[in-house]
């Protein structure tokens, strides 16, 4: 246990040691990121690492929505040097001016990134590249293994008689609209009919308890017992089991689950490019990726590498599942039309099923 651990905690520092060393000659200072809060980019322990090898203080800045983010960007240009963007939302921050260009040969690790995200058009647009591939994930159905000792295979699931008041959703437009789509076999980007989405949807009236917002609040509700099967996310659900040690199982139905991925991106008028590219490598680093994902629990990350140095367990299991993978649409940008009438139809099925 000793020598394993130990050696290769040796072997990723020595390495991270050596690339941050090259890194800090370019870079040097202090770097601004934003970032949802607790989201890997602001642990202590790798801060100190980073600013320790490179001599460049980050310092956080935090949204609670996308669209915070955006304003943040807009209303603070040259503030901030490394921005977490949600692929879905890049093309819109790019073409706003908010973010620039990045010049891909300064991020190390870049060759080692899984080329469906790293080469994605949701990242890369009019030939340049403007956010680098960081986590991925699937938002799918986690169940108690306890209580459904029998794990199910089926979005249907959410409407099984057996489970009144047993459900629960998360309080989010653009994901219920998307699991509407996919249990009434339509395209869950581009809907045709979302009246069929809203028939399907009220139907849970009878079985949804709660509705939740984050992932300390789906803990608190689980173990709670306030639902039995409820949308989650795949590192979320590793970490509730692993960490918070719930009974809880996670699948991909077999009608299809939401695959999504975020990226590192720079801001316009970073004021340290240089310090930027140096950070977002080490967030692509395999030393750091494997660190947090054993220390904390953490989504997937896009570097293929990286996942294959995680230690057996409930997190590479799920990641590497190439069946559920397989099984997952990844959320494409929506118009601003499309994305209102996803918000007004999930109020007016909230309403309703809160009633």
């Amino acid at each position: 246990m000793y020598s394993l651990r130990t050696a290769w905690r040796a072997a990723v520092g020595l390495a991270l040691g050596g690339l941050l060393w090259i890194a800090s000659a370019e870079a040097g200072g202090e770097i601004h990121v934003l970032n949802w809060q607790g989201y890997g980019t602001d642990e202590p322990w790798a801060l100190e690492m980073f600013e320790k090898q490179t001599s460049i203080k980050v310092v956080h800045d935090y949204f609670n929505s996308e669209q915070e983010m955006l304003t943040k960007l807009r209303t603070s240009p040259g503030a901030y040097d490394v921005v977490l963007i949600n692929s879905t939302y890049t093309e819109q921050a790019a073409k706003e001016g908010l973010i620039q260009p990045i010049p891909t040969g300064k991020i190390s690790h870049f060759a080692d990134l899984i080329p469906s995200m790293r080469d994605s058009p949701y990242l890369n647009i009019d030939g340049k590249t403007y956010g680098i591939a960081w986590v991925w994930g699937m938002t799918g159905l986690a169940y108690n293994t306890q209580d459904l000792p029998q794990a199910p295979d089926s979005i249907e699931v959410l409407w099984d008689p057996k489970l009144v008041g047993k459900v629960s959703l998360r309080d989010d437009a653009v994901e219920v609209v998307s699991f509407g789509a996919i249990a009434t076999g339509q395209d869950m980007n581009h809907p045709k009919d979302l009246d069929k989405i809203r028939t399907k949807l009220l139907a849970l009236k009878p079985q949804v308890k709660t509705f939740w917002s984050s992932e300390d609040e789906w803990n608190k509700y689980f173990a709670a017992k306030q639902f039995d099967v409820a949308a989650y996310w795949s590192g979320s659900a590793a970490r509730s089991a692993t960490n918070s040690g719930l009974p809880v199982g996670f699948f991909i139905p077999k009608e299809g689950g939401i695959g999504w991925f975020d990226g590192l991106s720079v801001a316009a008028g970073a004021p340290n490019p240089d310090g930027a590219a140096a950070f977002i490598g080490f967030m692509v680093d395999p030393a750091f990726y494997v660190e947090w994902a054993t220390r904390v629990g953490a989504p997937a990350s896009a570097n293929a590498k990286a996942n294959a140095m995680l230690p057996e367990g409930m997190a590479k299991a799920i990641h590497t599942d190439a069946a559920a993978i397989g099984r997952l649409t990844f959320m494409a940008p929506l118009s601003d039309e499309e994305r209102q009438r996803y918000q007004d139809l999930w109020a007016e099925v909230k309403t309703e099923l809160a009633q």
